[in-house]
């Protein structure tokens, strides 16, 4: 049985950009059948002050330097230049 990974979507208020770019990730990582099995969550940039057992974090704002987490930024989903950052997590779940 496949481990599932954790992704944690990140923007500032953990809404309505989360939710744009959780849902882009969800149809690319749907049609890519050998990536490992994955849970995608949201929040806000603050949530990770608190401490993450995320695997993997995909921002459409910083991230504070602390955080011993693998991070993805997301600004290009959000211009129509996201192929390439699609790629990116698709890579990074991949060494996970």
């Amino acid at each position: 049985m496949k481990t599932i990974k954790k992704i944690l979507v990140i923007c500032g208020t953990g809404i309505a950009t989360s939710t744009v770019v959780a849902n882009k990730i969800r149809d690319y990582l749907g049609s890519k059948p050998d990536i490992p099995r994955v849970e995608i969550s949201q929040g806000k940039v603050v949530d990770l002050l608190k401490g993450t057992d995320a695997d993997l974090i995909v921002a459409t704002t910083q991230v504070p330097s602390s955080i011993q987490v693998p991070v993805v930024n997301a600004v290009p989903l959000l211009i129509g230049r996201g192929t390439e950052v699609l790629r990116k997590i698709e890579e990074e779940l991949r060494k996970l």
